[in-house]
Parts: C-alpha cells; structure tokens; sequence
C-alpha cells in the first residue's frame, strides 16, 4: 500500500509539471506610472513566457498619465505588441512632479502617438475580466489609485484577482513616494479582501552593474536589447538610480517568491529580497525567455548550423538572427511535417508568429481561421500556421474555411480581439507566378521542380520579413 501511494504521489507531481505545457502560471494586469524601472520591469514581464500581460494601465506618479501612455503604446508597439491594450486613470488627480530622468526616457518611438482615444482604465479591466476566466495578478507599479478604484467599481474584481503585487520601495513605510502617490487608496487596498504582497528592492545599492549590464547586452532578445539599449543611454549614465533595482523586484517575486523574506502582515506580506546574486541570475533568465520548457519531446531545439543540410546549413545563423529562435523552430517542424521546403508553408509560419507577437501570447491561446483552402501550393500555409501558433485542427482552434476563393489570409481571435492577416498582394503574386512558371516546365513529377521550389523556400525564409509582409486589420 505504501508503494501504491508512492507512486500515486509521484505521478500527480509529474502531472502538475507537465499538464497545460502552453498555459503560463501567470495571468496580469499591470498598473505603471512611467519611472525608469517600470519600464524595465514592464520589459521583463513581456519577456517572460510564463506571464501573459492581459492589459497594462497608466497612472499619474512619475510622470503625467498621457506621458506614461505614450511612452507604454511606443513599448508595446516597438516589440510588435499592438494588440496588448492600455487604457487610463483619468481620476487620480495626483500632480505628478514629471521627473526629467523618466521624461527623457525612451521606451519606443513615441512620435504619432497620443492618448486621446485611450480607453478609460476601468472599462478596460472589466472587459479584460469579462473574457479571461484564469485567476489574474494585479501589478502594481505606482501608487494604488487604480486597483482601489476597480475594487470599488467592478464586482468581480475581488474573486477574479488572486492578488496585488506592489512595488512600494525600499523600505515600505508612508514616506514612500508610491504610497503618497494616493495614501487614501492604499489604505483602502491593504484593508481590502484581495491579499498585497508590498515587494521592496535594494535601496540605492547598485543592482545593475558592470557584469550584469554585460551579460543583459548578451542575450539575443528584443527585451534583454532594449533594457541594454538604456544603459547606453546618456539618461541612464547621468543618474545613478538607473542603475538601483526596485519595481522590477515584483517581477522577480512574480516568478520566485521563495527568495523573499516574507514579514506576514494579516493576509498581506512584506517581502524583502535576499541574495542578491541569484536574483541576478533570474533576471537574466526572465529577459531570456528561459522561464519555462518551450519543448515537450527534446530538451534543446539545435541550433548549430552543422546539423542541418548543406543548402540550409548556410542560412541557420542569418534566419535566427534576423527573425529569432521561434520562427527558426516552427519553421523547421512545419517543413519536417510538410515533408519537403514549401514557400506558402514559411508564409504560414511567419504569418502565425507574427499574430502570437500582436497579441504577446504563447502556442495555443488563439482561435485561427484559414482562408488557404485544401489545395496545393497556397493550402501548404495551414501546416505552418498551426505549428507557429499551436492552434491545430486536434485542439479545436484551426478551421480551415471551405470558402470558394480561397487567399493568403487568415484571422485570429483573442479573448475580445480578432484581427485578419493578408500576405500582400505582390508577394503572393509574385510567389504564385514563380511556382506556376516551374511547374510548366518541368512539372510536378521533376525532381527539377521540387529542388527549384526548395531554393525558393530558403530564399523566401531568409528574405521576407513577417513585420513587412503581411496587411493587418483590426476587425474587433
């Protein structure tokens, strides 16, 4: 009997390791009101594949809401993130001081934005809570004006948010900018049903030093470059706080509340890090995307050019570098499912990942449709289109549309947004053209035609830029 249990013990462990393996262990909703350090921490969380931001609202604090607004949109847009939403607190009325440091920040490319369409930050949390059923983190970057307000105006906050995690400083106490912010709402938010962890930092000791500046600069991601792109920033050498750790701690208790110290305070905490060096380390995981298993069969996805065929072997470093390890990977199991280097498969691929990128979620989190049809070559692009995004015809989430004409395009659906994607008319002129032509000369039974498609094929994966290619509407 004792061995029976065992093992029941055992395989209910390995369960919950391996169950849901495209579902990450954190859903949030991430409030900020502009500092330097909201950047980076906002940064972090995107790079993270075990969080999915569901929307981020802005807040008056270290800067003025429609600064902060800007400067969120430029980020988001800047890591072709369009589809995150972000809306505003109009009610605070706290008079921010615009700190210069923040001010002169760069996030993103700010020019064409503005905030007057913004939505307001309440009707967006209740919409994001309408449509998300998973129990939600709400981080807090500022001061709490925002979460008191949606406890107050939007009855399923208090059982849709699990609970709220603050970065109030180091030490937390009144004196806190954060917390002066709207003294009223905090106390009415550490008062309230929904649990606060209040997570401090180190204080003014340097977090970001030379080693570790060096091994951000390393890590081949647009998160880790743009955090790397501010530390060459004359903002961040002028200004020693750049270079303190404080509400980027929230993320880093997100992910390991365990090296916290933990002073248990009713149902709240105060959670003060630790050990500093292996808080390093974390960071640099988290902005490497390396905090889950992205594989279910092998460990490591090979990236070394050697291992793959000589026509190909020549393109492996160009491909990653340019359009990142995801595209490399899908791409290569949706022509091993294909069974031979197809153009509208890489088309498919590209088009899939660059829907996962507008709307910043893992495999297996959207509804897709293909207007690609059941006949070769353009329905080639429905192989890569659920290998990029997960969403296979065995989950339930790829239709095939069985539409008389059928096109490159294809929409995805996304809690309450859907968007359709259109390889652009040239391109798929210009590709249809180049196969009909091949197939006219040598046919389909040539080994001429299928090495000629193959060249294609890598010309096509190392040359089209799926940030480039594709015409994206916004359909709800």
């Amino acid at each position: 009997m004792k061995r029976i249990l065992i093992l029941i013990l055992g395989l209910t462990i390995n369960l919950a390791l391996f169950s849901h393996p495209w579902k990450p262990n954190h859903y949030v909703i991430i409030d900020t009101d502009g500092g330097i350090d909201d950047m980076r921490a906002v940064t972090m969380l995107l790079a993270s594949p075990d969080v999915r931001v569901l929307a981020i609202t802005v807040s008056p604090g270290a800067l003025n809401t429609g600064t902060v607004y800007i400067k969120v949109r430029s980020l988001l847009n800047s890591f072709y993130h369009e589809g995150v939403p972000v809306g505003i607190n109009r009610i605070c009325n706290f008079k921010s001081p615009d700190f210069t440091v923040a001010q002169n920040a760069e996030w993103g490319e700010e020019s064409g934005l503005d905030e007057k369409n913004a939505p307001d930050c309440i009707s967006l949390i209740k919409e994001i809570l309408s449509v998300e059923k998973t129990k939600v983190s709400f981080i807090c970057l500022g001061g709490m004006s925002t979460a008191s307000l949606a406890m107050k105006e939007i009855p399923v906050f208090k059982q849709q948010v699990k609970e709220i995690i603050w970065g109030a400083g180091q030490p937390y106490n009144k004196d806190g900018f954060n917390y002066k912010i709207d003294m009223l709402s905090a106390e009415k938010v550490l008062d309230g049903d929904i649990p606060v962890r209040v997570v401090s930092g180190f204080g003014e000791e340097i977090y970001y030093n030379e080693a570790m500046i060096k091994a951000i600069s390393e890590i081949p991601t647009i998160y880790a470059d743009r955090i790397s792109g501010f530390f060459r920033s004359a903002v961040a050498k002028n200004h020693k706080y750049s270079y303190t750790m404080n509400d980027e701690m929230v993320v880093l208790y997100l992910h390991s509340p365990g090296l916290f110290q933990n002073d248990t305070k009713a149902d709240n905490f105060e959670s003060t890090p630790e050990n500093i060096t292996i808080l390093r380390e974390n960071s640099l995981k988290i902005l490497a995307g390396e905090t889950v298993s992205k594989n279910q069969v092998i460990k490591e996805f090979p990236v070394d050019p050697p291992f793959y065929s000589a026509d190909i072997e020549l393109f492996v470093t160009d491909i990653i570098k340019k359009y990142g390890i995801d595209e490399w990977i899908s791409g290569v199991i949706a022509n091993e499912l294909h069974r031979h280097l197809g153009v509208f498969a890489i088309i498919g691929v590209k088009m899939g990942i660059r829907a996962r990128e507008y709307f910043d979620t893992g495999v297996d989190e959207f509804r897709a449709t293909s207007f690609a049809g059941s006949v070769p070559p353009l329905s080639c692009m429905n192989d890569g289109l659920q290998v990029s995004t997960g969403a296979t015809p065995g989950h339930g989430l790829l239709t095939v549309s069985i539409d008389t004409v059928t096109r490159p395009v294809a929409e995805f659906k996304y809690l309450n947004q859907k968007i359709r994607l259109t390889l652009r008319p040239e391109i798929a002129e210009k590709i249809s053209s180049e196969l009909k032509e091949i197939n006219f000369v040598y046919g389909l039974d040539s080994n001429i035609y299928w090495e000629l498609v193959r060249k294609n094929s890598i010309k096509y994966w190392l040359n089209l830029d799926r940030h480039d290619i594709f015409i994206i509407e916004v359909l709800q």
